[in-house]
């Protein structure tokens, strides 16, 4: 009975433990996010967006300027006017190279050389640089010349022996004169081909070398001179050899040896030189009139140093003034062209023609519809033709653009236009839509304003598709310009909706209505 309580609290014991584990592990499952968050190798790195303004021909313009819009640091868009200024913004440092973009795809480069203020913001002065020619790609003869080349040089191991220039020839094989082996008078080996490979000789011993006066004896019979002669050849003048120095000689210059060696005019010698003394750095000279000697002093004349290279800028907002979107980040991604391309080009005109329709509606340019005629009791019937109806009115300014913000996301029409006239009395209008599954126009996003309300309600300008989240998806980048003032602001495209994402300058003005 025993032993089965204890069975029986060991039971309990065991449940607890586990009831336990479950209740501390609970909060951790109902805070679970739901998704993986990414590692640190994933984070995305700097990634500056600007615009790039400029007067004059592309790529050589008269006068230009970067605005900074936005700096994506650690997964936030940051104002790039203003972050991390020192004194001027991190997006607008020294030395950093934009690349400009056009649909995606890069155009050109941009440095920035220095920066300043207009108008109490930041911009960017630089210069405009062509971007690198592509390496060539290698033809089919120089590849195949690459490959005999590393053939010919590689280190791998091969199954036939190579041939080399100073190899002897082997045993049998036929000589100049077609004769087989070797010549029956020659006992020694073959001659080599290559004149600078050291031979080994076999010495002779009727010869010796007297070590004193370096003359050789010669051998006792003319029969052992001959065959010595004939077995090792002529002695090398230049082979260095040892010698016993001689007693007599000294290093002191002794008059009467005529065996020591001559002086080396090229070996070095030894000598005693003399102690110079310390250079006394600790002596100056005072400046007449001067209390300071290292105080600066101007003078008269043309600085010889570096001065700031400030090139020339682009003031105000001209008429001929372009823009283009500029990207400078930190790593090399793909290119992501923003293009939109039709199965039926058919479409893309029907698409236009309805997105002016809106346009012209917003505007107040289309013609009321017409009223009914009446009718008149008449006898005899007379048909007349209906006069044919009125032309569009035209749209000033017309802009349309069609985009693919993403792999397989459809298209996303863009069409701004404004009205002719004064300023005062001109009216804009901006429409962002996409097509629905019955192939009509909807309309997600519609700024309109004239002329008199800019600073309450700014008209939209659009710049340019961008990928300002470096998620391989692309957002629309505006300009809110007003009458006083100006801002850029980044919408995302998604799920049937136009969601503003980001509004350069702090706080945005101006308001929208979206359909």
């Amino acid at each position: 009975m025993s032993s089965y309580r204890a069975g029986g609290v060991f039971v309990r014991r065991t449940v607890l433990s586990v009831a336990a584990i479950l209740i501390a592990a609970s909060p951790a499952w109902s805070q679970y996010p739901g998704q993986v968050t990414k590692g640190a190798k994933d984070t995305p790195e700097l990634r500056a967006i600007a615009v790039l303004e400029w007067t004059g021909d592309e790529g050589k313009p008269k006068a230009s300027r970067l605005v900074p819009v936005a700096v994506l640091d650690g997964g936030l868009l940051q104002d790039g006017g203003i972050y991390l200024a020192r004194p001027e913004p991190l997006a607008l440092a020294g030395e950093v190279e934009y690349e400009l973009e056009q649909d995606g795809k890069p155009v050109g480069l941009f440095d920035i050389k220095n920066a300043g203020q207009e108008q109490g913001s930041w911009v960017g002065y630089g210069s405009w640089k062509s971007m690198p020619a592509p390496k060539p790609k290698p033809s089919t003869k120089d590849l195949a010349k690459m490959n005999f080349d590393d053939a010919e040089t590689d280190d791998h191991p091969v199954l036939h022996r190579k041939h080399h220039a100073d190899d002897a020839p082997a045993a049998g094989s036929t000589n100049g004169s077609g004769s087989s082996g070797s010549s029956s008078g020659s006992s020694g080996p073959a001659p080599t081909t290559d004149s600078d490979r050291p031979t080994l000789h076999k010495k002779d011993s009727g010869s010796t070398t007297d070590s004193t006066s370096g003359s050789s004896s010669t051998p006792a019979s003319g029969t052992a001179s001959a065959s010595s002669t004939a077995s090792n050849p002529a002695p090398d003048p230049d082979r260095p050899t040892l010698h016993k120095k001689d007693s007599s000689d000294t290093n002191e210059g002794t008059t009467g040896s005529t065996n020591a060696p001559t002086d080396d005019p090229d070996r070095p010698v030894l000598k005693k030189t003399k102690k110079q003394q310390p250079v006394d750095v600790g002596h100056v000279d005072s400046l007449p009139d001067v209390s300071d000697p290292d105080r600066p002093r101007l003078k008269r004349g043309q600085s010889g140093g570096n001065a700031l290279n400030v090139l020339p800028s682009l003031m105000g907002l001209p008429a001929d003034m372009q823009q283009q979107v500029a990207v400078s980040d930190s790593k090399t991604r793909p290119e992501h062209p923003w293009t939109y391309s039709w199965a039926n080009p058919d479409d893309e005109a029907k698409m236009k023609s309805a997105l002016e329709d809106i346009a012209r509606t917003a505007l107040g340019l289309n013609p009321p519809p017409a009223k009914p005629a009446p009718r008149h009791t008449t006898t005899r019937k007379t048909t007349r033709p209906a006069p044919p109806p009125p032309p569009p009115a035209p749209l000033a300014g017309e802009q349309f653009r069609v985009f693919e913000l993403a792999y397989g996301s459809g298209a996303t029409l863009v069409l701004t236009a404004h009205t002719d006239g004064p300023l005062a009395q001109e009216k804009f209008v901006t429409l962002v839509a996409q097509p629905d599954i019955y192939g009509n126009v909807l309309v997600l996003l519609k700024n309109v304003t004239d002329g008199t309300h800019l600073d309450q309600a700014p008209r939209m300008r659009l710049v340019d598709a961008v990928d300002a989240m470096a998620d391989n998806r692309g957002e629309l980048l505006f300009e809110l310009r007003g009458a006083t003032q100006r801002q850029f602001a980044l919408y995302r495209v998604l799920r049937g909706q136009a969601e503003k994402l980001f509004v350069s300058g702090g706080a945005d003005f101006g308001t929208e209505s979206s359909e």
